[in-house]
């Protein structure tokens, strides 16, 4: 048993206090030999708490501890200032790090370049996994070698610290690759906000020091739930680590994916015309791999200087416009282009007409939310949003790796879309 905390508390006030305002030397007296004011104000608490330290000799040492503090600076740190020594400093088959959505398209990805590199990967999956949960445990587990894997519900907190707490482990870092399949309203809060704070906490209650977040770069210009619930995730992990020294953060906002321009390959293959908006130069993007995606992530894992920073990345070369990704196509496949321009205005004609049955029918919410989703792919670029010019940038977008876009379209060309699944709501 100790002495109560509030009385050492105390005892720590009234002793710093005596020793400040004492101008005097202490006296030598038979009574009280050589002792310091301090010595002299413990004697007498000591006199004043007798009846129960008799009564349990054991608060002796206990409160001799507490109250016998000289004060005066020292180089000894104490035990509320002693600093655990972080995760970064060991190899890393020794650092354990939790991924959440590890069966989406780039967290299958970063699960292998983190076990390629030698982690210790817990990977968080559903029972049934994939599109419409296609995947049954057994090629969960095989898409995920070298991992292991933890079958969880990430959007029920009670079941996902229940299944980390059996695995047994402490938890260094955790990897969030969590996003909504398909962008409507409830699935984005409960995926891209709920899910992902559930992974944080989870995370934080079995000691992780440091979260990475695949974000995307599009929420700097927020006009979508996905994008507006994502935010708020980085607005309050931002916040735990300015209350929390120990713990950090790592917040990657990739642009476009490579899967994402990958839809209109096969149909140019066959001799279809590639569908553009407007004039083909409404926006612009500087896409990236999968792989290179994963690869920057794990990079976040141990790079200090990735710590407490807003990522934004892109892939190799410079950026590119859609009639540009259109012309590259048509050259690879040995055609002369054929574009069909659709006016931007028909979307907003569209998403107009949604909005309002919206009110009538408020089961059309997400449809209309998808409408918006398309219209915003449309017409605003990936690229990072210059604040001083209100302009999007491709030289203040970063580059990172080295597969190119027309690397992948060629791999389409031979191989098709297998894998590359675009999700449940797709325009072309």
């Amino acid at each position: 048993m100790m002495v109560p905390p509030r009385l050492c508390v105390c005892v720590h006030r009234f002793i710093s206090t005596y020793q400040l305002n004492s101008n005097t030397k202490p006296q030598a007296s038979p009574a009280s030999g050589t002792r310091s004011p301090s010595e002299n104000v413990t004697l007498l608490l000591l006199h004043r708490i007798q009846p129960s330290i008799s009564k349990k000799p054991e608060l002796l040492n206990s409160f001799l501890f507490s109250v016998h503090q000289p004060n005066q600076a020292s180089t000894t740190p104490t035990a509320e200032t002693t600093v655990t020594p972080s995760f970064r400093n060991k190899s890393p088959k020794d650092i354990n790090i939790l991924v959440v959505g590890a069966t989406g398209y780039i967290g299958k990805f970063v699960v292998k370049e983190l076990v390629d590199r030698e982690f210790n990967v817990i990977a968080i999956a559903r029972e049934k996994s994939g599109i419409r949960g296609k995947f049954s445990k057994d090629e969960t587990l095989n898409q995920l070698k070298g991992a292991n894997v933890c079958f969880s519900d990430v959007t029920n907190l009670d079941s996902l610290e229940k299944s980390i707490e059996d695995m047994g482990v402490p938890i260094d870092v955790v990897v969030s690759c969590l996003a909504s399949r398909s962008g409507g309203v409830k699935d984005s809060w409960k995926i891209d906000y709920e899910a992902t704070k559930n992974s944080l906490v989870a995370g934080r209650n079995r000691g992780a020091s440091h979260f990475v977040l695949l974000s995307a770069i599009c929420v700097q210009k927020p006009l979508l739930e996905f994008q507006r619930a994502k935010l708020k995730f980085e607005d309050e992990l931002i916040k735990e680590a300015e209350k929390d020294s120990g713990f950090s953060y790592s917040i990657v906002r990739p642009t476009a994916f490579f899967k994402s321009l990958g839809g209109q390959v096969e149909l140019v293959k066959d001799g279809k015309p590639y569908v553009m908006f407007g004039d083909g130069r409404l926006c612009a993007c500087k896409p990236i791999s999968e792989a290179d995606l994963a690869s920057f992530i794990a990079d976040c894992v141990l790079s200090e200087n990735k710590i407490n920073q807003i990522l934004p990345i892109g892939g190799p070369g410079k950026a590119l416009t859609p009639i540009e990704q259109g012309e590259l196509l048509f050259r690879l496949v040995g055609r002369e282009p054929k574009f069909l321009k659709v006016p931007i205005e028909i979307m907003d004609f569209a998403i107009g007409v949604l909005d309002f049955l919206v009110k009538i029918f408020p089961s059309l919410e997400d449809t209309a939310e998808f409408g918006k989703i398309g219209r915003y792919y449309a017409a605003e670029s990936m690229l990072v949003l210059d604040p001083e010019t209100g302009e999007y940038s491709a030289e203040r977008t970063p580059s990172y790796g080295k597969d190119t876009l027309e690397d992948f379209f060629q791999t389409v060309l031979r191989e098709g879309m297998a894998g590359q699944e675009l999700g449940e709501q797709t325009i072309f």
